[in-house]
């Protein structure tokens, strides 16, 4: 056995293909002493048994650009390494068997256009031209991408491997990491054990990717890496005579894939109620092994698929294949630096898709090693989107029966996790469940997304088409335009940052100016080198030496981790505060007049204009007012001690029947937004969308000295702005946006709707989206043709800069 070195400037824990591909990458990039360490041996845990499917879309522009990078990766691997990766090029089909699904995957082939993915959408008939194998009754659609592949999983790590080596890294097998020694927030060392020898390598950085024993490397590490392994089951038949090669072709509404490989078929499943396996962890001696048989689980799959490709009533079963692999709680994997740590990285979670993601993720991994920095947005699998909590053994049992299934269910927008839910309650909760709200859950949060009438039933029915709340979340949206609305916002961060350096270190991490008066409120954005925006917040100044940040709920601990990083010598101490307070918004023309009636403090424009906090009596208890909205309305958010939440509730509740206050929930918030322009962080703005190019130029004040980001926005403010973030509204009002849908511009497709909604007010859908306008004059960009492409129809939209709802912004100043 390989001899392990005394020190590294980075361990790799894990040796499947994920592991390899880091250490292909920080070897490519230069790095010298990158050490792997295998427990067995390389590709033994799941990587070995994977199917192999290799395609190129994927539900964001950036995790399809990685996708499409391991596609090029493997097809120019074994050129540079000798080893056959068995990549090829065969294309895919995917078929739907319902309208709604019809609907789905061709929404995703205009996707994949403005992504640059080749696509086609192809007919019933079409489907039978290019897999003559297949039994097309009930079939309405398919869409066929030419250039998808499939590939050996093992061989392709193996690949990676010895690419790895061929650049100096060291790759050991049989080494079993045992423990870690730790300084602070850094790990300076690993613990081994290879058979009866035992030692400790020293090292400056740890990469965990230990695959479906990511969970327990994790904790090993000090870090919370929430996943959990299911039993994933495929059967591969005897040699069909007379089989060639066929595409990947995938069935979803019967939950099947088939693959083709050397004269046989590969039929697998993802099942809508999965089996969690290793509740108990995962045996020691675990190497190459299979789980054990459970024909029962598997028949109904199988019996569809002789149905539907009756070859396989024919032909033997050769191997009944029952593996495990690792599901994350949202089915994105996890990568980037963990948050409770400085020098532990996160590759894991690959959630059945690891060939296809394994090159892209290792590449970027290895470059934001080697920088520092994100390289582009990565806020899909950035493992600082997990929450603490959900690292809870029992809540990962239960959300893996179900996010195996959702890989091939119908992905409709707003669908709701339906398993380990009623986790994080706020204050409120049970007061708006009586009142009709429906729940929907976002970082654990049970947040109520709209309101059901009386006789409604209260749940979701999903559809593409105009949902069961559509009207529902209509006469929440004209409530908050018209009267007074109030919802719930508890859920959305709270991080306190107190010290004596608290505004010195405020004014460096943020691009605004915080030198403000007690009790203003700043909007403003956390800047990468950059200038691409890390964090969307606002900031108020609560006393000299305090203030409070509030953040997105999904994003509070990247934030608040965003900060600690960046704290340097800066004499502060900084607090998650989320649970401390609840938050209610009131909000609409006749917000003021709802709570002059509850409370005896002044909320006129001379004591509270917008942009200003203060505290208030309220019933018989204590709040503090923040005068400012993302509806674009009349409105205070009011902050509640947790204690006192219900008796607010209650006071604003009975007051607001004399003003008919509507009870509202996020699904109106996100709409009321869209229509003033407002932008969502994670979809409008991210680490890759320059702050100037988002329009949000205003929130940045670079007569300040030395805040992160600042040399960044000067340099774009000389060269000029590479693309615009546009606002769309079409002229056709039936067809809806979501989000993703391409963008043309004189008929050619230049970018993608990076939001989309229902415009209640303006009675069309609406959306915005960057277009790339190098050179150009506002006016030259707003004097072309748009269109926006909704499920391959071209539909004309007007096109913007301004809001398309109170350009002027003159009704939340009221």
């Amino acid at each position: 056995m390989a001899s392990v070195p005394s020190a590294a400037r980075v361990v790799i824990i894990g040796g499947g293909v994920i592991g390899c591909s880091v250490a292909y990458h920080l070897s490519k990039l230069g790095w010298k002493d990158v050490v792997l360490l295998e427990r067995k041996q390389l590709t033994s845990g799941t990587t070995w048994h994977a199917a192999g499917l290799i395609a190129q879309l994927r539900a964001t522009a950036n995790m399809t650009k990685l996708a499409k990078y391991s596609q090029e990766l493997y097809g120019n691997l074994e050129d540079e390494t000798g080893v056959a990766t068995g990549f090829k090029r065969v294309g895919s089909i995917t078929v739907a068997l319902t309208a709604e699904r019809k609907e789905e995957i061709f929404r995703q082939a205009g996707m994949a256009r403005a992504f640059g993915v080749e696509v086609e959408e192809i007919s019933p008939d079409e489907v039978k031209q290019r897999y003559e194998h297949l039994n097309i009754d009930g079939v309405t659609a398919g869409v066929y991408l030419p250039l998808d592949g499939q590939g050996d999983p093992a061989n392709i790590a193996l690949a990676l491997a010895k690419g790895a080596r061929q650049n100096g890294a060291q790759v050991i097998e049989k080494t079993l990491v045992t423990g870690v020694k730790r300084d602070g927030r850094c790990i300076t060392g690993v613990d081994w054990e290879q058979g009866a020898e035992t030692g400790h390598i020293a090292c400056d950085m740890v990469v965990n990717c230990g695959g479906m024993w990511g969970h327990q490397v994790g904790k090993m590490l000090g870090v919370n890496v929430p996943l959990h392994a299911c039993e994933h089951f495929y059967i591969v038949t005897e040699a069909i005579p007379g089989l060639t090669q066929m595409p990947v072709l995938r069935v979803p509404d019967e939950c099947a894939y088939y693959k083709e490989d050397a004269g046989k078929m590969l039929l697998g499943a993802f099942e809508p109620n999965a089996k969690p396996w290793a509740m108990d962890g995962i045996p020691k001696n675990f190497e190459f092994d299979q789980l054990p048989e459970d024909f029962d689980h598997f028949e109904p799959i199988l019996e569809a698929a002789c149905e539907r490709l009756p070859m396989l009533a024919e032909a033997g079963i050769h191997t009944f294949f029952n593996g495990p692999e690792s599901f994350t709680p949202d089915d994105a994997y996890h990568l980037g630096q963990a948050p409770e740590m400085d020098n532990v990285w996160v590759a894991a979670g690959f959630n059945s898709i690891g060939i296809q993601s394994a090159g892209g993720a290792g590449m970027a991994l290895a470059q934001w090693m080697e920088t520092g920095e994100k390289p582009f947005d990565l806020g899909d699998v950035d493992i600082s989107r997990m929450q603490p909590f959900q690292g809870n053994k029992t809540y990962l049992f239960e959300r893996s029966k179900e996010t195996l299934g959702l890989l091939y269910a119908d992905h409709f927008p707003f669908r709701q996790k339906a398993t380990a839910r009623g986790i994080r309650r706020t204050p409120f909760h049970h007061h708006l469940f009586e009142r009709g709200a429906v729940m929907g859950e976002l970082g654990g949060w049970e947040r109520a997304n709209w309101f059901a009438r009386d006789g409604q039933e209260p749940e979701y029915q999903y559809s593409w088409q105009r949902q069961n709340f559509f009207e529902n979340v209509r006469d929440e949206h004209l409530a908050v335009r018209q009267n007074v609305g109030m919802y719930d916002m508890s859920s959305f961060g709270k991080i306190r940052v107190e010290g004596r350096d608290a505004t010195d270190f405020m004014n460096h991490v943020g691009g605004g100016q915080y030198d403000v008066p007690i009790g203003k409120i700043v909007y403003t954005q956390f800047l990468n080198r950059e200038g691409g925006i890390e964090a969307d917040v606002t900031v108020t100044r609560l006393s000299e030496t305090a203030y409070l940040v509030v953040t997105p709920a999904a994003t509070r601990l990247a934030d608040e981790t965003w900060m600690r990083r960046n704290t340097g010598d800066f004499n502060v101490v900084i607090t998650d505060v989320t649970a401390g307070e609840g938050v209610l918004a009131v909000m609409g023309p006749n917000s003021r007049a709802l709570l002059q009636a509850v409370s005896p403090n002044d909320f006129s424009n001379d004591t509270n204009p917008f942009g200003t906090a203060q505290e208030i009596e309220i019933g018989m208890g204590l709040a503090r007012v923040h005068r400012v909205t993302y509806v674009g309305e009349l409105g205070w958010e009011v902050y509640v001690p947790s204690d006192q939440c219900g008796h607010v509730f209650e006071t604003l509740a009975v007051a607001g029947q004399d003003f008919d206050l509507k009870f509202c929930g996020m699904h109106m918030m996100d709409t009321c937004r869209m229509e003033k322009g407002f932008r969502h962080f994670g979809h409008d703005i991210t680490s890759e969308d320059h702050v100037l190019e988002a329009g949000l130029g205003f929130a940045v004040k670079t007569d300040k000295p030395d805040f992160i980001g600042r040399d960044a926005v000067l340099k774009r403010k000389e060269e000029g702005l590479r693309s615009r973030l546009v606002q769309f509204k079409l002229t056709d009002p039936e067809p809806l946006l979501y989000h993703n849908e391409p963008i043309l511009r004189d008929g050619a497709y230049v970018g993608h709707l990076t939001s989309g909604g229902y415009a209640h007010h303006l009675g069309t859908a609406i959306g915005m989206g960057y277009v790339p306008c190098p050179a150009e004059t506002v006016a030259d960009l707003l004097a072309s043709s748009f269109e926006i492409d909704v499920m391959g129809t071209r539909v004309k939209a007007e096109a913007q800069l301004k809001p398309f709802y109170d350009p002027t912004g003159e009704r939340a100043k009221a």
